[in-house]
């Protein structure tokens, strides 16, 4: 079932999400050579409580972290550990934030010092992915059509996108319905509805698009090794268009959902 939001709702989640951007932005702050995964996590879950809220996914179905910190060929759900960043690394963050019983998820992937041109077209393409589904949440569509974009996007710059993970429904639980593909028909699947909320988040490899899952049973990887990049909003369905309730890319205050 998928559960719609109210504005208040909507807005006890941009709370939420103000929090995690703010975190976001200590973690981008402290991403060099030298620091380890773990110092991101410690720095992120001592912060996210400092705000009075929790990191959503420390202790989820058992997870370790506070984040997820997954480098390179690692497309998602690295455990934060002793892993020291090397300068022309890449390192996907992703982060999880419950305030007052709402729940915000937000992913950046990020070039540690100057990285290869693969490596920056690789972020680049993923991230305009991730804006090319923003524009097509809104009231009417369908989600083939959010799937679509991102597909789309990534496709025609040679990329492959990772099938076998999707984004999902957020609200008061981090994984709501519907789940989100990153690939599909347009005009296909689920009316988008006022007061949804989505974590649409594109996950990207520069060679083959399988994937393999790593020994600690969390992390996974590219099959081939090949370079993974990892973005996410948390976006709301208004009826002024899409809100994103996670805006780490601070282009302008994001307008407040229509009551």
């Amino acid at each position: 079932m998928i559960i719609r939001k109210s504005p208040a709702e909507i807005e006890m989640m941009a709370a939420a999400g103000e929090i995690l951007v703010r975190t976001m932005d200590l973690l981008a702050g402290k991403i060099r050579p030298g620091v380890t995964t773990l110092d991101l996590d410690q720095a992120a879950e001592k912060f996210i409580r400092s705000q009075g809220a929790t990191p959503a996914f420390k202790g989820y179905k058992g997870f370790k972290g506070s984040i997820c910190a997954s480098p390179n060929d690692m497309v998602v759900h690295g455990i934060p550990g002793k892993y020291k960043l090397q300068r022309g690394d890449i390192i996907s963050v992703d982060i999880g934030v419950v305030k007052d019983g709402w729940v915000a998820d937000a992913a950046r992937t990020f070039p540690v010092g100057d990285v290869s041109p693969v490596a920056m077209k690789l972020l680049d393409v993923t991230e305009g992915a991730l804006f090319a589904a923003v524009e097509q949440c809104r009231v009417g569509n369908r989600l083939g059509d959010v799937s679509h974009a991102v597909q789309e996007h990534v496709e025609s710059a040679g990329l492959s996108i990772v099938k076998s993970l999707v984004g999902h429904g957020i609200g008061r639980d981090m994984h709501e319905e519907p789940q989100v593909p990153n690939y599909g028909a347009p005009g296909k699947g689920v009316e988008l509805k006022e007061g949804m909320v989505l974590a649409v988040e594109p996950m990207v490899n520069v060679g083959r698009h399988m994937v393999r899952m790593g020994d600690d049973g969390w992390a996974i990887y590219s099959q081939d090794g090949s370079l993974a990049a990892h973005f996410e909003f948390t976006i709301a369905i208004t009826a002024a268009g899409p809100r994103i309730l996670t805006p780490w890319h601070h282009p302008e205050a994001q307008p407040a959902a229509a009551a």
